[in-house]
């Protein structure tokens, strides 16, 4: 089985929920892990900061690097990168999972936040691709993997919450770009969407609470299914808008009830799907 043994991973909003979960994966293959976040001291309201995930991280076999980063801005990013660089000798993989999400219409919406998910997901998701481009071109099996949705211009999408789709549709659009423009240097570049609502503090707290969450599946399923992308030739496999529980059929996995508390048919299904 392919693994990411001595491999390096640059993973955003890594401190908690899906991105921490793909960094213990690839830390149980004795990866190495950049953790980047916000949250370098504990918040009383959100568990989980760089640091404890780095302590998980080197626990389970791994080792990792604390980057506390905001992506918004590019001293900071740039300043991880080359950290990452010098402590592991150059970057394998880069996961874009930061994300800010705000499901409100357009008059609910103000400019402040619109901004915000604007400045993470889209302009962040570009910035973090663009820093670590070079370091991906001297790497044997350089991957990029965004955690964005499959790009569907139906109405439907879009009326709810107009602001949060275009900026999510942002690092899809990354996508779209990027593996075109980075084929020539074998630089994969794919996105990967949970076909289900994923079991987050942003659940929790903005979409649904306690109920959504007893409908939800663990956030392993997706570092699951990262892990196998990550694992695959960059060169072969590129361009791809790919569902987590796809992944892992096409992987061989029959049995995906470990994932949740409830039966598949009582999951709810995530936005934009």
């Amino acid at each position: 089985m392919a693994n990411l043994s001595g491999k390096t991973l640059l993973i955003t909003g890594a401190s908690r929920g899906i991105g921490r979960a793909i960094a213990l994966r690839a830390a149980r293959d004795g990866a190495n892990i950049a953790v980047l976040g916000k949250t370098d001291t504990p918040n009383p309201k959100l568990a989980g900061t760089v640091h404890d995930t780095v302590r998980e991280i080197d626990s389970v076999g791994g080792r990792g690097l604390a980057c506390v980063c905001d992506v918004r801005f590019e001293d900071q990013v740039n300043a991880a990168v080359a950290s990452t660089v010098a402590m592991f000798g150059g970057i394998d993989c880069l996961i874009n999972n930061a994300s800010a999400i705000n499901l409100t219409s357009t008059l609910a919406t103000d400019m402040k936040r619109f901004d915000l998910m604007h400045q993470v997901n889209t302009r962040g998701t570009f910035l973090c691709s663009r820093a670590c481009i070079p370091a991906l071109a001297r790497s044997s099996n350089p991957h990029i993997l965004m955690l964005s949705p499959p790009l569907n211009l139906e109405a439907r999408w879009f009326a709810p919450h107009l602001a949060y789709t275009i900026a999510k549709y942002g690092m899809s659009l990354c996508v779209l770009g990027l593996a075109e423009e980075l084929r020539p240097k074998g630089i994969a570049v794919n996105a990967l969407w949970p076909r289900t609502v994923i079991a987050t503090a942003a659940v929790q707290n903005l979409l649904g609470g306690d109920q959504a969450m007893a409908r939800a599946r663990s956030p392993e399923i997706v570092a699951d299914a990262a892990h196998v992308i990550l694992t695959r030739q960059s060169r072969e496999f590129t361009g791809n808008f790919a569902l987590d529980e796809e992944v892992l059929q096409a992987a061989g996995v029959t049995d995906l009830s470990g994932y949740s508390a409830v039966p598949a048919d009582q999951l709810l299904p995530d936005l934009f799907l």
